[in-house]
């Protein structure tokens, strides 16, 4: 199926992809029923519904999915509370990556036209999250987006467009506000200022 035409995903015909989301949200269901001292059980859980998942993973519940086995982490991923990841097609995480809560990625999106989405057709894209992002809390990352190496999106913002690699990124849509550079290894506490 090419999904970066538009297409639908229930009916007639389509019962093994029906069933292939019945069991992504069967694990998530499984995992976000975990105790909270039950690390072993949730690394089984993720490592059956994930497509790929390296090392030293961690997702705190919980988390949402539409089917999971189209989502693939590189090592040492940090998950907060309730992401949400809409993977009708892939969605690549690399190493090291953070999420604060909150954050939603979708693979799909739906036509302008009403006449177009009546029945329920849809498109998917591939998204990208390089090595060593950080995603801040409630951050949207919308179809076939790509996220450069290093790079930070501010809390709240919405990715609409590939944001390079080194830079952070805010609003909605995101744009880049600056970027990271040497200084920026000399931590500073800076407390929120006045509204400009």
């Amino acid at each position: 199926m090419d999904h970066h035409h538009l297409y639908t995903d229930s009916g007639a015909g389509l019962e093994k992809l029906t069933e292939e989301r019945l069991r992504g949200k069967d694990l998530a269901d499984d995992f976000n029923a975990t105790r909270a001292r039950d690390d072993e059980g949730r690394q089984l859980i993720l490592r059956e519904l994930f497509g790929s998942m390296g090392d030293d993973v961690w997702v705190e519940p919980p988390l949402r999915v539409a089917y999971g086995n189209h989502v693939h982490l590189g090592d040492s991923v940090y998950v907060n509370f309730n992401l949400t990841l809409v993977d009708d097609v892939d969605i690549h995480i690399g190493d090291r990556v953070m999420f604060a809560p909150n954050v939603l990625i979708t693979t799909t999106g739906h036509p302008v036209h009403p006449d177009l989405r009546r029945d329920g057709s849809q498109f998917s894209a591939p998204v990208y999250i390089d090595d060593d992002v950080w995603i801040g809390a409630g951050a949207i990352i919308l179809p076939g987006v790509s996220i450069g190496a290093g790079s930070i999106v501010g809390a709240g913002s919405v990715v609409t467009a590939n944001v390079p690699a080194g830079v952070v990124v805010a609003g909605s849509p995101a744009r880049i506000i600056r970027h990271i550079q040497d200084a920026d290894l000399q931590y500073q506490y800076r407390p929120p200022r006045g509204l400009l």
